[in-house]
């Protein structure tokens, strides 16, 4: 048993350091924003924490073209069926662009809506910066989502270590033109979004021409392809829109307990975001190698490699946690020189570092559940743990006495829900195995 699992653990953490790199290359691309609009001012760093939760929303939607392809291309891959596996992969880019030009046409539409709805009373300027970095993130959005599908490609196909390449050369490209367009051109905020565009943009091109050169390569999918995607799609969809919502949430109570605590905010969910991808980078073999082992109907090694990627989960999660508390005094700082920012960011950092755990054990089970093609369950758990959110964040929104530090527990009740509820259904799921 013991060399069994050791085998395991190898090809775990083979999948799971590129996937770490792939993973944050969304999020990195918010810190640099995060970082370069800071030094602009608390105005613009506002706008820019309003406009990347709406654009962060409408990613995670689209999502599920990412989710659903990675376990239609590890099951029937496991299940020789690739000719099947080269369709789904079709469906996926095909959805990725209608779905991504819908967006971008509902974000230039309804972004003064948008910033309104998540900015509240933050401020004029507050506002204007945040339309201003919506309307012209939103022309990035077809490539982003493209990019998503190449990277539920590859990754069913256990090739993380493309998408990490893609991922670096893209921030590179990022943090380059955002410098020059910021400070070079003297574009303020509206240089950030160009950037960030760009970037996506190359990156969409690299996933599709890796794509093509792939062993498996995408073909024209069926009718019954794309049904499936988007019968998969809706749970997920519904799932991610819940999620969404809660994010959301903090953010409109952080707009309206004042511009430093929404700055603040901002720099700590972008920490969040990230961390939270570091720790998702273990649901990726998690969903892969259980979709492969429900391919070949063996139950026992999809129970194993449960067992093994929550128990590296939760060391993960005791060690990030504890690293971001201890940096929480000096991180904000990076951010933003405004005293009274870097306080708030403090304070929401620390409860950052005490979710790590929980939020380790809620992002691995998101990973088994998708394996298991559980989209269902994980739409109803989603829905629940809301209910566990909402009291927290409801008595912070009408009490601002409690600040930004009520936000971020009811972000730990929300989490702990979570892993509550999917733990059981993965209990349920292999109770075969026992």
């Amino acid at each position: 048993m013991r060399r069994r699992l050791d085998a395991l653990d190898r090809r775990i953490v083979a999948l799971a350091l590129p996937a770490l790199g792939a993973l944050v290359a969304e999020p990195l691309y918010n810190l640099t924003d995060s970082a370069i609009v800071g030094h602009l001012g608390k105005v613009p760093l506002g706008g820019l924490a309003v406009a990347t939760t709406g654009l962060n929303v409408l990613s995670w939607v689209a999502a599920f073209v990412e989710m659903a392809t990675i376990s239609v291309v590890a099951f029937r891959r496991a299940a020789g069926d690739d000719p099947g596996a080269s369709r789904a992969v079709g469906a996926a880019y095909l959805l990725s662009v209608v779905v991504g030009l819908l967006a971008t046409g509902i974000v230039e539409a309804a972004a003064p809506y948008i910033a309104l709805l998540l900015g509240g009373k933050a401020g004029g300027g507050v506002h204007q910066a945040a339309v201003e970095y919506l309307r012209i993130a939103a022309v990035g959005l077809p490539a982003l989502f493209v990019a998503l599908a190449g990277n539920g490609h590859l990754t069913g196909l256990e090739n993380m270590r493309r998408p990490l390449s893609i991922a670096l050369a893209s921030n590179l490209v990022n943090v380059g033109l955002e410098v020059g367009l910021v400070y070079g051109a003297h574009l303020g905020i509206a240089g950030s979004a160009w950037g960030t565009v760009v970037a996506q943009l190359v990156g969409a091109a690299a996933f599709v021409w890796s794509s093509r050169k792939s062993p498996l390569c995408p073909s024209r999918p069926r009718s019954e392809d794309l049904s499936r995607l988007v019968s998969d799609g809706a749970p997920l969809t519904v799932r991610t829109v819940a999620l969404g919502s809660a994010l959301i949430a903090t953010t409109a109570i952080a707009a309206r307990l004042g511009t430093a605590a929404l700055a603040g905010h901002q720099i700590a969910m972008q920490v969040w975001n990230l961390l939270a991808l570091v720790l998702d980078a273990l649901a990726v073999p998690a969903q892969v190698y259980v979709s492969q082992a429900l391919g070949v109907d063996d139950l026992f090694a999809a129970r194993r490699v449960g067992r093994r990627t929550l128990q590296m989960g939760a060391g993960l999660g005791v060690s990030v946690g504890l690293a971001t508390m201890a940096l929480s005094p000096f991180l904000p700082a990076v951010f933003s020189p405004n005293g009274a920012v870097q306080h708030q960011a403090t304070l929401a950092l620390l409860v950052c570092g005490l979710q790590q755990p929980v939020a380790a054990f809620a992002f691995v089970l998101d990973g088994l559940i998708l394996g298991c093609s559980q989209y269902r369950a994980m739409q109803r758990a989603m829905l629940l743990a809301l209910v566990a959110f909402a009291p927290l964040a409801g008595l912070t929104a009408a009490f601002h006495s409690i600040g930004l530090v009520g936000v971020w527990l009811a972000m730990l009740c929300w989490l702990g829900a979570r892993s509550l509820l999917l733990n059981r259904r993965w209990r349920a799921v292999v109770a075969g195995a026992a």
